[in-house]
């Protein structure tokens, strides 16, 4: 089997856990999936590097991933007034089985998800190298490379017999140079030891308040997952980044993590590690010798 159909056939057995997922009802599960294939077929939209897709046939991968996205979104948001549904969803099944031979219209009257949106962990560091690598040589055209759009938070999920769920509060971050930074905001990810996705990413809202070195969040995170269901070896990622006008893009300046066994209520004080975003956590460096940290607070509700 080549590549390509391994690729494809990996595309669709994720597709189907995801719908599978979604008609279990277990909705945290089935965002999980739609949201990471999503980010794989948008990657493959994205990518420059020769590929085995045509231009009409990456222009359909775009659209399937926006309707992953709907779909996502319609479970995330009970009050979506233009649902997108599990049997729309499936319709698309054909399409993603078939995409090298498919050549219908697409069934859905939707546009590919921008580029801004589903940047993949890390995508932003690589973007930050590679644009300094090209300033080197003088190349290089910043305005190819789109921003997140911050504020993509999410409600607590429904509570369960004998489970718990955690409230991360970002009170404030400590930076020598707090305030120099442009739109700053945290990305918060759960990640397991192999740096995988576990839940879907949240990114808060721009910060508003900068005093002295700190920049002040004072913001809610739900982790999209009870903990009991968190496997041994997972962390909680917080990535600080900020909007660099130079270049054009926003860039991953620092970042802080917290492992399973610094879940307890109460407030937290965590160290801040230099850039890249090590998801492995094996190669870990800090950000400074000064006394300077992620600054949070943990609730736990239990049924």
């Amino acid at each position: 089997m080549s590549d390509v159909n391994k690729t494809i056939q990996k595309w669709h057995a994720s597709f189907r856990k995801g719908t599978d997922f979604d008609s279990w009802g277990q909705l945290v599960e089935a965002i999980d999936e739609y949201q990471i294939l999503a980010r794989q077929l948008q990657k493959e939209v994205q990518s420059t590097n020769p590929s085995d897709f045509t231009e009409d046939q990456k222009k359909t991968l775009g659209k399937f991933a926006t309707c992953l996205e709907m779909r996502s979104s319609a479970l995330q948001c009970t009050q979506s007034q233009e649902e997108f549904k599990l049997e729309d969803l499936k319709k698309l099944e054909i399409i993603i089985k078939s995409i090298l031979t498919y050549n219908k219209d697409f069934p859905f009257d939707v546009q590919p998800v921008p580029l801004r949106r589903i940047l993949a962990p890390g995508e932003e560091e690589n973007l930050e190298v590679e644009e300094e690598e090209d300033a080197a040589t003088g190349a290089g055209s910043p305005e190819s490379f789109p921003n997140r759009v911050p504020g993509t938070l999410l409600p607590r999920l429904p509570s369960e017999p004998k489970m718990s769920l955690l409230t991360i509060k970002i009170d404030k971050i400590g930076l020598k140079d707090a305030g120099q930074c442009i739109d700053p905001y945290m990305t918060v990810s759960v990640k397991d030891l192999s740096g995988i996705d576990l839940n879907p990413v949240q990114d808060t809202p721009v910060a508003t308040r900068k005093e002295d070195t700190y920049i002040h969040f004072s913001v809610d995170i739900e982790i999209q997952r009870h903990i009991e269901r968190l496997p041994k070896g997972a962390a909680i990622f917080f990535e600080f980044k900020h909007y660099k006008p130079k270049k054009g893009f926003t860039s991953t300046k620092c970042f802080a993590f917290m492992e399973m066994d610094e879940i307890k209520p109460g407030p937290i004080v965590i160290e801040l590690y230099k850039k890249p975003t090590d998801f492995k956590r094996k190669k870990l460096q800090l950000l400074t010798k000064k006394p300077l940290y992620l600054h949070l607070h943990q609730t736990l509700h239990k049924d």
